[in-house]
């Protein structure tokens, strides 16, 4: 299945997170081809990372009078009901999450509110929507995630892999999102799309993620630490081949049907999206350092090796991740592809001009 523009033209999407990264990716690709479209954001832009970070993304889709934007968390029913009774979303896509998996070690009153609360918030307004009759939300799409999967030895990741013991609280709270989701699917017939996004990265991505990470710290001289003495593998996915698979799992719901016994069925369905390209840590800050330096981010003779240093694997963490992508393919004609290198070359550039880097 392409992509086709007008299959989401004259629609109302609503985007929650849509300061994030793949939130602020998404609606900027909306806007540019999907004609006369309208895109109302949600975000409560808070300062688990640089705030300014998030202003930037949003500053060229608030010049864009088919985007609006509500400042606030989707943890506050009242303002998620206010915005699905004035805008009438016929698509939701649910990205307002508070990622990472080290913080929720140590804040995980923050994983509660906004990844359990905030989604219970966004599914009731679903629900609602319904209400006198109308026709109210066509799909509603959110973001899972390949912690999920924890410490499964089974690979490549498979949506049909059993994920019931999760390695750390963002993961718990995220698989509690599909549960719900599924629910609310079978109960209210709300067609519903989980996606599991894996290790996204690229320009404006989050500096809390590795790549980003490193980058920082090996322009202050500090030593980047590499888990696992190196022996972690990752599906890293660039942020277009994400932006591309949401869009195309926006335009086709999961269809409303009755079972054998007469029931509804969920109209529900769940997806990995990554690379199906593991690559391993140390290979990864290679590539890393080689396109920092091609982009004039770190000098050519910049000594890597005393800037790094291998240590053990960290608690909540997992040594491997790898999507099936066999499903999404099928479904949609769609396999992300960017080259890791690619990929990061396009970070870098991005980088030295953001941050105004000068040798």
């Amino acid at each position: 299945m392409k992509h086709d523009p007008s299959l989401l033209q004259n629609k109302t999407i609503l985007i929650t997170g849509a300061a994030g990264f793949i939130g602020a990716a998404l609606a900027r690709r909306l806007l540019a081809d999907a004609g006369p479209v309208t895109v109302v954001g949600i975000d409560n832009k808070n300062d688990y990372y640089d705030v300014r970070l998030k202003e930037a993304r949003l500053q060229p889709l608030c010049a864009d009078p088919r985007f609006v934007f509500a400042a606030g968390s989707i943890a506050d029913k009242a303002l998620v009901q206010r915005i699905f009774a004035q805008y009438r979303p016929q698509i939701v896509v649910n990205l307002a999450a508070q990622a990472g998996v080290r913080y929720s070690i140590e804040n995980p009153d923050a994983y509660i509110e906004s990844n359990v609360i905030g989604f219970y918030n966004i599914l009731e307004a679903c629900r609602h929507s319904y209400d006198g009759g109308a026709p109210g939300v066509e799909h509603l799409v959110y973001a899972s995630s390949s912690s999920v999967y924890g410490s499964n030895t089974k690979v490549p990741y498979s949506t049909d892999d059993k994920v019931d013991d999760p390695v750390s609280l963002y993961a718990a709270t995220k698989k509690s999102d599909e549960l719900l989701a599924h629910a609310y699917a079978k109960l209210y017939e709300i067609p519903c799309t989980g996606l599991r996004f894996f290790t996204v990265y690229g320009p404006a991505g989050r500096p809390d993620m590795a790549y980003f990470g490193f980058t920082d710290k090996l322009r202050k001289g500090q030593k980047i630490q590499i888990f696992n003495y190196g022996n972690c593998q990752r599906d890293f996915t660039y942020i277009d081949d994400i932006v591309e698979g949401v869009v195309r799992v926006m335009q086709r719901a999961p269809q409303r049907a009755t079972g054998p016994d007469g029931l509804p069925l969920p109209p529900y369905k769940l997806y990995n999206i990554g690379n199906n390209h593991p690559e391993n840590l140390l290979d990864f800050v290679d590539i890393l350092q080689q396109e920092l330096v091609r982009a004039g981010v770190l000098p050519a003779d910049y000594d890597f090796a005393a800037h790094k240093e291998l240590v053990p694997m960290q608690p909540g963490d997992v040594p491997v991740t790898y999507a099936d992508t066999a499903p999404l393919e099928r479904d949609f004609g769609f396999k992300p592809a960017t080259p890791l290198r690619e990929g990061l070359r396009r970070f870098a550039a991005w980088y030295k001009e953001f941050y105004n880097v000068q040798l």
